[in-house]
């Protein structure tokens, strides 16, 4: 290799080695501005509403279907709405209206297969129905994750993909 060779090849590393050490140092300040957000999801119900109504979902198998805080039956694959942050979209009536409902369609109208879509819960006691109801109105999402939490439940309801 000649001399103007290595020369040309000592300013490339230098200019290479220069914008990998930049990048670094941006990453670096954009992670200590952004810091660490931590988990979107969280609950608000109290520890016996919580303790009772997971007892419910998974005494009625909605675990089979739905994910709650990240854990899924993983035999199944049905699509369905992932619960995490669901009460932050929709009101403690809407879901015990939801749950009460003969027709769980009627009031949110499902794309899946019959046997995938959501069983009507009006067989539950109105205590039963109003405890799940609770619990789902109590599932939290912090308000920088809420955008995606929209999204999520429009394009799984819908197909789609949300609007911008």
């Amino acid at each position: 290799m000649k001399r103007g060779e290595k020369a040309i090849l000592a300013v490339i590393v230098a200019v290479v080695l220069g914008l990998m050490g930049r990048s670094m140092w941006h990453l670096k300040s954009d992670q200590a501005q952004q810091g660490d957000q931590g988990i979107p999801f969280y609950s608000t119900a109290s520890e016996l509403v919580g303790r009772d109504a997971l007892a419910l979902i998974r005494d009625n198998g909605c675990k089979q279907c739905h994910s709650l805080w990240t854990v899924r039956d993983v035999m199944q694959a049905v699509p369905a709405p992932i619960l995490d942050g669901l009460g932050s979209l929709r009101s403690e009536e809407w879901f015990f209206q939801y749950f009460s409902a003969t027709n769980p369609q009627a009031i949110l109208p499902s794309r899946l297969k019959k046997q995938y879509r959501m069983p009507s819960y009006a067989h539950l006691s109105e205590s039963q129905r109003r405890l799940l109801a609770s619990y789902m109105a109590s599932l939290k999402v912090k308000d920088w994750y809420l955008a995606e939490t929209r999204k999520a439940e429009y394009e799984k309801l819908t197909g789609k993909t949300y609007p911008p």
